[in-house]
């Protein structure tokens, strides 16, 4: 099964909103954050990846029909290569806000130590090194969305992108992936209490995961 949508938004840009539009749209199973915990090989594969190892994408997404939020999001270029008929949606949101959410729920944990599992481990070197381990300078850590932001619209063909806000609801999403409308408002999940509640008490706040 290849994958049909890659999403090159960064968590907390309504990537769990556009996971579960998506899955309602019928471009599901989505990867997503929270289905690395529900496979114990996944954090190997994903550090992997970010040590530069040849990656058996298929292996990777198998079962899968498309990917948002990270860790893929850092390896949207590569996935947009190796999946030529996908379309790819970056999902953008308030640079401010975004960082207030960052620091109340990806962001809480300290990166600098050292990881304790190989979840952690995953993610100082995923996520982690894109900021350089600064997630919590704010200026700095904008400025590194803002330039993701940027490089994704200059590698990806303008046909083959949607620059999309969650807010804006199903029209734009359903008009560039050619489906028809669903009844009913879009998918809005994942606000900051939503986030700590959904993963309950081993919520990734507690862990250091993104999503």
């Amino acid at each position: 099964m290849s994958l049909s949508v890659v999403g090159a938004g960064l968590g907390r840009t309504g990537t769990l909103s556009l996971k579960l539009a998506l899955e309602q749209l019928g471009l599901g199973p989505c990867y997503h954050m929270a289905e690395v915990f529900k496979n114990p090989a996944a954090p190997g594969y994903w550090e992997a990846a970010a040590d530069g190892q040849a990656m058996d994408w298929e292996q990777v997404f198998d079962g899968y029909r498309a990917t948002v939020d990270w860790p893929s999001a850092t390896f949207y270029k590569t996935l947009a290569d190796e999946y030529p008929q996908a379309k790819v949606i970056l999902t953008l949101r308030d640079p401010e806000a975004w960082f207030a959410s960052t620091q109340a729920t990806i962001f809480t944990q300290d990166y600098t130590k050292a990881p304790t599992n190989p979840f952690e481990s995953m993610v100082r070197k995923v996520v982690g090194r894109m900021f350089e381990m600064r997630m919590h300078e704010r200026d700095w850590v904008i400025s590194v969305f803002e330039r993701h932001n940027e490089r994704v619209r200059a590698a990806i063909p303008p046909e083959r992108l949607l620059v999309y806000e969650v807010a804006s609801g199903w029209s734009p999403l359903c008009a560039f992936l050619g489906k028809p409308v669903p009844d009913g408002p879009m998918p809005h999940v994942s606000s900051t209490e939503a986030f700590r509640s959904n993963f309950g008490p081993n919520a990734p706040t507690n862990r250091g995961a993104p999503a």
